[in-house]
């Protein structure tokens, strides 16, 4: 499976512009602000139903246009195509169809065009807060199996609706114990059964997470990720049993799944306070290369793999073992955006393989 072709219409920078691709290696090189990012989360977009950066998708119609198009063809292998439009107009509900057929949730979309996105913003996995640690761990679930979306889906309404009735009830100074467990009652079934699939994938995840970091650093180096979470060695049950003073007190529900967390080390220390720019960087290359193999393994055909900006920051030798990783045929179709059109060339000169340059802007794209 690989991307053949995308047209953007109002996209960002891109007013109109078609690309066709190579099923192996297609380099973005431009200056900053040429909109190399920008292709790849369009790309993105074809694979998750929204953009990598925002949450807010009109945010990504060019500036005085009234909507975005994102048209993709991809080739199954099988002789046989799929095309996957996204459109977006100002003040509507975004639209996603393929094969000119309209999804009635995007949820089932996901997985059908598996992909895996190596970003300068991956560093914020290891500086920003658990949410984000928490939602990486559901997306790379979530491609692979729609139950677990589901109960995500349902869990986070639940919760929700377990904390409106908190505040209510602080409101009227009242407490209808009944009530609460109802939801308590679905946040648990839920709730450990997400757990229970965080925790075995992992269990699974890590020793293929350490394998590629070694890779990269020539084994110079240990690092672990431990799942952090209220319900290790715990029943939910009691976990909430306990907290139910608390979560009237803090008026919402200060306990469970929502609350997991990931810990990240390196020789036994937090990656985060004791780990460099270049270190850090490496950690996050070998979360998402372990991704891509992990997908890659319980899918059965391989994922797209965009590297944006990817060699900033990393000494030659680990880029030289990230560019000849990606190039095996354990890898299919990769994208990869670099500021230095020299750099690529070099690069690909001294490798036999099917590549591809883009040089950014094109004329007619902006």
């Amino acid at each position: 499976m690989y991307l053949q072709k995308l047209l953007l219409v109002s996209f960002k920078n891109y007013s109109q512009a078609e690309f066709i691709f190579t099923g192996k290696i297609n380099c973005f090189v431009g200056n900053n602000g040429a909109g190399k990012t920008n292709l790849l989360d369009a790309i993105h977009y074809l694979s998750f139903c929204k953009s990598f950066f925002t949450s807010l998708d009109i945010q990504n119609i060019r500036h005085g246009d009234e909507l975005f198009a994102i048209h993709g063809t991809f080739f199954k292998g099988d002789d046989t195509s799929d095309h996957v439009q996204c459109i977006q107009k100002k003040q509507q509900r975004k639209r996603f169809l393929i094969n000119k057929n309209e999804y009635e949730r995007l949820a089932d979309h996901i997985g059908n065009f598996p992909l895996v996105m190596i970003s300068p913003y991956d560093r914020d996995l290891i500086n920003d807060g658990s949410e984000l640690r928490r939602k990486y761990v559901d997306s790379v679930i979530s491609q692979f199996d729609k139950f677990y979306l589901d109960d995500l889906i349902q869990y986070n309404k639940a919760l929700f609706q377990r904390n409106a009735l908190l505040k209510s009830f602080a409101d009227q100074h009242y407490f209808d114990a009944a009530q609460i467990e109802i939801w308590d009652e679905q946040m648990i079934l839920l709730g450990e059964r997400i757990f229970s699939k965080r925790d075995e994938f992992l269990h699974q995840f890590n020793p293929v997470f350490q394998n590629y970091f070694r890779f990269l650093s020539h084994g110079s180096e240990t690092v672990d990720i431990r799942y952090v979470s209220q319900l290790n060695g715990n029943k939910f049950r009691d976990v909430f049993k306990a907290a139910l003073t608390r979560d009237r007190a803090a008026q919402y529900c200060t306990v469970g799944i929502h609350k997991d967390d990931l810990e990240f080390t390196l020789d036994g220390y937090p990656v985060k306070k004791f780990g460099s720019q270049g270190q850090q960087k490496s950690f996050v290359i070998a979360i998402k290369l372990a991704q891509f193999e992990y997908t890659r393994n319980i899918k059965g055909f391989k994922p797209i793999l965009l590297l944006d900006d990817v060699f900033d920051k990393l000494d030659d030798l680990r880029v030289s073992q990230l560019i000849k990783l990606v190039s095996e045929n354990s890898f299919g179709q990769v994208f990869i955006t670099d500021t230095s059109r020299e750099r690529i060339i070099t690069m690909f000169n001294s490798m036999e393989i099917e590549h591809k340059i883009f040089n950014l802007p094109m004329p007619s794209a902006v």
